[in-house]
């Protein structure tokens, strides 16, 4: 679907990724790991043109691209929410701006948030609701974009670890019951672990894929899986022999 091909960036005369390489075949849960400050968030931003690449190319079906800003929904760690709006108006964002039957959005906007638990929570704003539910709504706005492609920026950092668990699984719902193509940040690997198809470990900047995972274990997964575990081992001793060896 789609293919990163030696994309570069510099940021205030600092190469942040150069070369950078990445290819997303359709339908898999795609996850980069890597620690803080890497390039991650300024890959995603690069890709979908929030941003501008200093070099490479992106190709889409095979089809060269400037940017995915008409082939993926972008979802980042803040809910991005508009206070001022209700909780379904923020839901609708997507189907306004883009010129959309709007009976149409609504009444899938409605069967969304009943498919991931928000429904009677329609004409909430969003201080009235716990951060879980934000990102939930935030999730449904992500949905009513209509894009194969789903970017994931560490969606689920910003919560609580029990409120993060019970949206897990809701990230697996957009691939296995919405048919999306996932690519994910986390800085979670048992997160990584439990979602993901393929694993990227990055290195500290510049960024470059040091390690890829392979994960053929069928979802939902558990930490009993003695692979997982062996994983997690090689993925930790990774990170932490970068930051020992990290300049500076």
């Amino acid at each position: 679907m789609l293919q990163v091909c030696s994309v570069t960036k510099y940021f205030k005369g600092q190469e942040v990724f150069s070369g950078f390489d990445l290819n997303v075949p359709q339908g898999r849960f795609h996850v980069l790991v890597g620690p803080s400050g890497c390039g991650k968030s300024t890959l995603f931003d690069g890709l979908t043109g929030v941003i501008h690449l200093d070099g490479g190319s992106l190709f889409w079906n095979h089809e060269p691209l400037l940017n995915l800003s008409q082939h993926a929904a972008y979802m980042q760690q803040k809910d991005m929410l508009l206070p001022w709006f209700s909780l379904l108006d923020n839901a609708l964002l997507p189907a306004k701006t883009g010129g959309q039957d709007m009976i149409a959005a609504e009444n899938q906007a409605r069967g969304l948030f009943k498919r991931l638990g928000l429904k009677g929570y329609e004409s909430h704003y969003s201080n009235q609701v716990s951060g879980g539910m934000r990102q939930r709504c935030a999730l449904v706005r992500t949905l009513m974009f209509n894009r194969d492609l789903i970017l994931l920026d560490e969606p689920l950092s910003a919560l609580d670890t029990i409120t993060r668990r019970s949206l897990q699984s809701l990230l697996l719902l957009l691939q296995t019951e919405f048919k999306k193509t996932i690519l994910m940040i986390t800085h979670d690997i048992e997160e990584a672990l439990l979602l993901a198809d393929e694993i990227y470990l990055l290195n500290p900047m510049p960024m470059a894929i040091s390690r890829h995972f392979v994960l053929d274990s069928p979802k939902p997964r558990k930490f009993n899986d003695p692979a997982l575990l062996d994983i997690k081992a090689d993925v930790l001793d990774k990170l932490e022999g970068d930051l020992i060896h990290e300049p500076g």
